[in-house]
């Protein structure tokens, strides 16, 4: 894995062994990021259930101002360490290694580009964005990309939130689905 584009651009990433974590592929990073292109510079950034942390690099990388990453895993915040020492990245990202739930109810920032990458089969992305919904974390003009395999599951269940999160896209990359969401 590494950053696609940007000031550190074909930069190798440390990842994680083991199946515990499905890292993004660099070719859906890479999608995602043409896609975002023109909402990235100058964004806060929040990177959920972080992993390697590529996605937030990637930003960084790209002229995001800041990123927050977040992951409960000890050996995914190990590694998301040794990802920013590598890269320089220090001032610019900081690392919640706490449960999301628990980092969402008590942060006071406001993100303009939100990533949720948890792990499949939960349904931990429509109680993230209930929260974030509630806690208003997403800026007027912020976008959250939710990355899933059960994109008809979590869009009935965001749809039932009824609480003004409109999915105005979605892209299939092989088993994955990106999920392209805004504020009403």
């Amino acid at each position: 894995m590494r950053i696609i584009g940007g000031i550190a651009r074909g930069s190798k990433l440390y990842t994680l062994d083991g199946l515990d974590t499905r890292p993004t592929l660099d070719r859906v990073r890479e999608s995602l990021f043409n896609i975002l292109q023109n909402d990235i510079k100058d964004a806060i950034v929040l990177d959920l259930f972080a992993g390697s942390g590529a996605i937030a690099l990637e930003s960084i990388s790209r002229g995001a101002k800041k990123a927050v990453i977040c992951d409960k895993n000890k050996k995914a915040i190990e590694v998301i360490k040794k990802n920013i020492d590598k890269l320089r990245m220090n001032d610019k990202v900081k690392i919640a290694f706490t449960d999301y739930e628990d980092f969402l109810n008590t942060s006071n920032e406001i993100f303009d580009f939100i990533y949720i990458d948890p792990p499949y089969n939960t349904s931990y992305i429509s109680k993230s964005i209930q929260i974030i919904n509630k806690r208003n974390l997403l800026s007027e003009n912020g976008i959250i990309v939710a990355e899933t395999d059960e994109a008809e599951r979590i869009i009935k269940e965001i749809r039932d939130l009824q609480i003004g999160i409109n999915i105005y896209d979605t892209r299939k990359y092989g088993r994955a689905r990106l999920m392209f969401m805004r504020k009403e």
